[in-house]
């Protein structure tokens, strides 16, 4: 396909780059295959110990030299990685969707995800503020700057398989951190591909060796980098089993982490609502990505006036759902990304059928012309109870619960009653109740919204989430913060040595 060709992806490829060299590997190469028509893509080599070791080697020794540039200056690499990838964004966008298997139209938007958050750093790179305080000594100045940490390591999904390293790896150049990146082993050719993009202009610019790593393989690569304590801060997207495992190894070496896990979020639908804003909202967040984004509207508690309309209303959206090729932009829902998600979807129907869920829209495998890699689900909708355990859960996958509440207060419980706290709506026009949901009595997820739905977060704001979210934050305000060590400063511009709480020393 021309698009590989331009991004410079051939059937066989290195997965270990130090960002100016791709280093050998003994160890076995995996393949990446297609959701969209199960084809084989390419085979990537992993990465083995040796490799490993070189990558984190030149990611130290580059921090040195890279802490050093002024932040502007790593600013205008970023800006100039985004003008590459402005001129890339068809082939990237492209990759992204056959190798995932988003819609096309979901593969450009991420892209963009990737040159809007290098426009944020480039501005960033200027503002790595710090404050300045009043001593309680005469003649003496505190204040208090960021440095960075040194290096970042990412591990990051298969769902988002470029924006969420971009949002990630920009502050943390700009921070003047190198880092090292760990792609999810179901798409990484998208990882190689953006490897080559940044290498270019890295060359172009006299970046060091090292700034910008990248390693390739199974669980066992995500384990090295937890437990590596030559990495402070590990970056990692991904389930909340998986992320309880890295914040554990992490914490051990008492390193930081930044987790960005599972989302069961839901969409309060109030009498008070605009019915037609909250349909598209709520068809949207549960079928895009086929269900596989972190935050995919998984429940829809719908106020029981107006329950029966918004039911009906949903089934004859979803009966007008066009599924197929996510290359082909007529279609709306692409293929899960592989058959372990095609078979975690089928057994989640099944267990909710046997604690009671009602399928109003019946899920099933699609088979047939174009269907042909087996990965292609219908999206269905199932009423149930709060109480089912099923609900509690998250299943990549289009599954969509309706739930009724009687009072709002009732729908809030329904809402925060689970263990993920991602992202969250309320539809309604009621002023009141949705101050109320914004309130400290309201949604518990780190992101709460009104009049639009749990998806679609912009990068101008911080992401992450709480509970078995993990906490973390990525992206916008001040989540870059969290790439820097913070340090007080005080200066004594007198000719005595006040001491502090009064203290008197004579010599």
């Amino acid at each position: 396909m021309e698009f590989l060709q331009q991004l410079h992806i051939g059937t066989e490829n290195a997965g270990t780059s130090t960002g100016t060299a791709w280093l050998p590997s003994t160890a076995p190469a995996f393949e990446s295959f297609s959701p969209v028509d199960g084809r084989r893509i390419a085979a990537v080599t992993a990465t083995d110990k040796a490799a490993y070791e070189a990558v984190v080697t030149a990611a130290g020794r580059a921090f040195t030299e890279w802490r050093l540039w002024p932040a502007p200056r790593r600013g205008e690499v970023v800006r100039q990685i985004g003008e590459a990838l402005r001129r890339n964004k068809p082939a990237l966008g492209s990759l992204v969707s056959y190798e995932m298997g988003k819609s096309l139209q979901e593969g450009y938007g991420e892209v963009q995800e990737m040159i809007d958050i290098c426009d944020f750093a480039v501005g960033l790179s200027r503002q790595l503020h710090g404050l300045t305080m009043h001593s309680e000594r005469p003649a003496h100045r505190m204040y208090e700057q960021w440095h960075p940490l040194g290096v970042v390591g990412i591990i990051s999904a298969f769902n988002f398989p470029v924006a969420v390293w971009s949002w990630n790896t920009m502050l943390a150049w700009v921070c003047g951190n190198t880092c090292i990146w760990k792609p999810s082993e179901k798409t990484p050719l998208c990882a190689l591909a953006c490897q080559h993009i940044v290498e270019a202009v890295f060359a172009a610019n006299g970046v060091p060796e090292g700034v910008s790593g990248l390693i390739n393989g199974g669980r066992e690569i995500g384990e090295w980098l937890a437990a590596d304590t030559r990495i402070p801060l590990l970056s990692a997207t991904g389930s909340t089993r998986m992320g309880k495992a890295v914040g554990t190894a992490v914490a051990a070496r008492l390193g930081r982490s930044i987790l960005e896990l599972g989302g069961n979020n839901a969409i309060i639908v109030s009498a008070d609502a605009d019915l037609n804003i909250a349909i598209i909202g709520a068809v949207f967040g549960a079928v895009g990505t086929a269900g596989q984004r972190c935050t995919t509207t998984r429940r829809l508690i719908i106020q029981e006036e107006i329950y029966d309309h918004v039911k009906d209303k949903l089934a004859t959206v979803y009966g007008q759902l066009r599924i197929g090729d996510p290359l082909d932009e007529k279609n709306h829902v692409g293929p899960l990304i592989d058959k372990d998600a095609v078979n975690s979807y089928l057994k989640a129907i099944e267990t909710g059928k046997s604690q009671g869920c009602r399928f109003l829209v019946q899920g099933e495998v699609l088979a047939g012309d174009g269907f042909e890699s087996g990965c292609y689900v219908r999206p269905c909708i199932a009423e149930a109870d709060p109480s089912y355990p099923i609900v509690a859960q998250e299943t990549f996958a289009p599954i969509l619960y309706l739930l009724r509440y009687k009072t709002l207060e009732e729908a809030i419980a329904i809402q925060n009653g689970v263990p993920q706290g991602l992202s969250s709506s309320i539809m309604t026009l009621n002023l009141r109740e949705a101050e109320r949901f914004l309130s400290a009595a309201g949604s518990d997820c780190g992101i709460a919204n009104v009049n639009i739905g749990t998806s679609g977060a912009e990068i101008g704001g911080a992401f992450g989430g709480e509970k078995e979210t993990g906490g973390g934050r990525e992206s916008g305000s001040d989540a870059w913060k969290a790439y820097m060590r913070r340090q007080t400063n005080t200066i004594n511009y007198s000719t005595q040595l006040p001491l502090a709480q009064g203290i008197k020393f004579d010599l």
